[in-house]
């Protein structure tokens, strides 16, 4: 496994190209078969390789660049869309949260306030690239139980209620690896690791806190640039 990744990091490999088969990776490594398969599997559940039945591996296309932004000045629709990428947003939850003393802090809501998280896949190019989870309280947005399932921009729903100029209170950036329904979400495999933004969206002109979110981006398929302006 060890040397396939080397040859896939040196370049020896190109995208695209079909791996020997099991077989043949056999014979070359002089090792059982099922040693060969456990690597493969390996490899294809970091997101490396992938499989076409009857066919054989292949080693995946070539990452699309991505510009990942950690600021929180403009939307994500905004920026992949004056970026030209061809983005597609769909709304997939808008549901009420059990209290939890951290994020209820951050939107500066109490106990008896309800918050809700409204759940985005977005789409580049038909792939999905990253889940957008905001959650809000109900203090700030009444009707957010209403129009939170239909919101695919949260910049574009602020400004409608008259939130225009928006700021980050701070950005934090981890790794995790998906669950089983990110892994669907995602079309990924459970050893691929997602990169997790989370930050805190005020409004300038008030200094209100409007939502904390959360962001999982696939890092297997894409390369982000995180070049600050």
């Amino acid at each position: 496994m060890d040397d396939i990744m080397h040859q896939i990091v040196s370049k020896t490999m190109k995208h695209g190209e079909k791996l020997p088969s099991e077989n043949e990776l056999t014979t070359k490594y002089k090792v059982p078969r099922m040693t060969v398969r456990n690597a493969l599997t390996k490899l294809e559940e970091r997101g490396y390789i992938y499989s076409v039945h009857g066919k054989g591996r292949y080693l995946k296309e070539a990452s699309t660049q991505i510009q990942l932004h950690l600021t929180g000045k403009t939307s994500f629709t905004d920026k992949m869309k004056e970026a030209g990428y061809d983005l597609k947003t769909e709304n997939i939850f808008c549901e009420k949260i059990a209290y939890n003393d951290q994020l209820f802090q951050n939107i500066n809501a109490s106990k008896k306030d309800n918050v809700y998280k409204i759940g985005r896949i977005r789409y580049i190019n038909g792939d999905p690239i990253a889940i957008h989870i905001s959650y809000v309280c109900d203090k700030m947005f009444p009707e957010i139980v209403e129009d939170g399932p239909k919101i695919e921009s949260m910049f574009t729903y602020y400004r409608k209620l008259g939130y225009n100029e928006f700021a980050s209170k701070k950005s934090l950036l981890s790794i995790t690896f998906p669950t089983s329904d990110e892994q669907q979400l995602l079309s990924c495999k459970s050893m691929v690791p997602l990169i997790v933004v989370e930050s805190d969206c005020i409004d300038l002109a008030s200094n209100k806190v409007l939502e904390h979110t959360k962001i999982l981006y696939r890092s297997d398929k894409f390369k982000y640039d995180i070049t600050m302006d």
